[in-house]
């Protein structure tokens, strides 16, 4: 019996320059728009950076494999990671992004795959926002807000169902 392991994959066109699109990801300054919340260098071939989701208590150390200038990123952090940014025109960017090499039992590989590929079109969507309309749409963040670590305070305007009463 042949046994093929799931790989995830999102895919995207972006109405922006692939010089652009590419340092969207490089540059957590700016991923930080659509994505996690801080990173703590530029992606560079060979060194190692992390990644922090704040409002989840979430880290991931990522390992810097391979970056072509304006083609492609590999990362590892987990699994395997590969962006591939291909110009469609002087301002239109296709952008795919696989992620492989999930672990465990069979079951626990698919729903690994199927997340991750929700994950990375959710990202590619804020992306798309960001760049495309100046617009922080604030997907990650919103994914899942019951389990955010820091809960805002209930205000003296909300019950505590944290709905908001208008007199």
């Amino acid at each position: 019996m042949t046994v093929t392991f799931p790989v995830a994959k999102a895919e995207m066109l972006i109405r922006r320059p692939v010089s652009e699109v590419y340092e969207a990801f490089i540059d957590p300054a700016i991923t930080s728009k659509f994505w996690f919340t801080r990173g703590s260098a530029r992606l560079e071939a060979g060194k190692q950076v992390q990644w922090d989701w704040d409002m989840y208590g979430a880290s991931a150390p990522v390992q810097v494999l391979e970056l072509e200038v304006n083609k492609r990123i590999v990362i590892h952090w987990g699994t395997n990671a590969e962006w591939t940014f291909t110009a469609q025109s002087e301002n239109e960017t296709f952008v795919t992004i696989t992620d492989s090499g999930f672990e465990g039992e069979a079951e626990e590989v698919v729903q690994q795959a199927i997340g991750s590929t929700e994950g990375f079109t959710i990202v590619l969507c804020g992306l798309k926002a960001y760049l495309e309309h100046g617009i922080q749409l604030n997907l990650v963040y919103d994914k899942a807000p019951y389990a955010h670590v820091n809960k805002p305070e209930v205000t003296d305007e909300q019950d505590d169902s944290g709905e908001v009463e208008f007199t």
